[in-house]
């Protein structure tokens, strides 16, 4: 059995302090607010979601060891757009043989990569 889709859920001490962050400057399209959690859409098939740590399945710990990468056609313009909105700790564009990719990190320091694949066949496969 395959699963119809998955759901990636990161733990907060104070929800209302990452909203924005992720609706107005990720601009994840909202699909549910169940109070303790918001879930949303990143991409066809692929969606996320901010939980109340002080109320969820999981504590929120005060150092991630979790990683969000959005797959991107446009890596340059993700930056230029994520500059322009202020996002915290944005790095710069880099490039090696297998990807082009930043990192930054949402306002209670959970971890973003924005990635390209250079590669088209693996780019293909997360198509």
């Amino acid at each position: 059995m395959t699963p119809s889709t998955s759901i990636t859920f990161f733990y907060y001490p104070d929800l209302s302090a990452v909203i924005p962050f992720y609706e107005q400057t990720m601009g994840f399209e909202l699909l549910v607010d169940q109070g303790l959690a918001r879930l949303y859409r990143i991409a066809p098939g692929s969606h996320f979601g901010i939980v109340d740590g002080n109320r969820g399945h999981l504590r929120h710990q005060p150092r991630s060891a979790a990683l969000l990468t959005l797959v991107v056609a446009d890596v340059a313009a993700w930056h230029a757009r994520l500059a322009a909105a202020g996002a915290p700790k944005l790095g710069p564009v880099q490039r090696n043989a297998r990807i082009e990719h930043f990192f930054l990190e949402d306002p209670a320091g959970y971890a973003i990569e924005v990635q390209r694949f250079l590669d088209p066949a693996v780019a293909a496969l997360f198509a």
